[in-house]
């Protein structure tokens, strides 16, 4: 599976990720984006997106573990992967047609959002 993690720069960036190459995700509170972070794996994909006055996707990342024991605040170690080379921003994002029907564009506050496989190249430019 492939995920996008939205983060807001001036809390935490992607910037902090390759500084410190692994950090837990957690502190998320809406239901829909807990539920998918207890359904991550190892290995899983992830793309990392500013919010604020950024609003773009900027890096990725991979799941190292998930520990889901409690359902109220999962804790999902990631890893940073790389830098996007030419990061697309939300307006970009909404002009493609295969973001038409994604909870990215349609529920703009959840902050974990699955992505299909195309969606995920797309973002990685892969």
């Amino acid at each position: 599976m492939n995920y996008l993690l939205k983060t807001e720069p001036s809390t935490y960036s992607f910037d902090d990720l390759k500084r410190e190459q692994k950090t837990i995700w957690d502190g998320v509170s809406n239901p829909v984006a807990l539920k998918n972070l207890r359904g991550m794996k190892s290995g899983d994909q992830l793309v990392i997106y500013h919010t604020g006055d950024e609003k773009r996707a900027v890096g990725t990342a991979s799941v190292v573990s998930v520990d889901a024991s409690d359902v109220k605040n999962p804790r999902v170690e990631i890893k940073f992967g790389r830098a996007i080379p030419h990061p697309l921003s939300l307006v970009d994002i909404k002009q493609n047609k295969n973001f038409a029907d994604s909870p990215l564009v349609r529920q703009g506050r959840l902050s974990v959002v699955p992505l299909t496989d195309e969606q995920y190249q797309i973002l990685t430019g892969k």
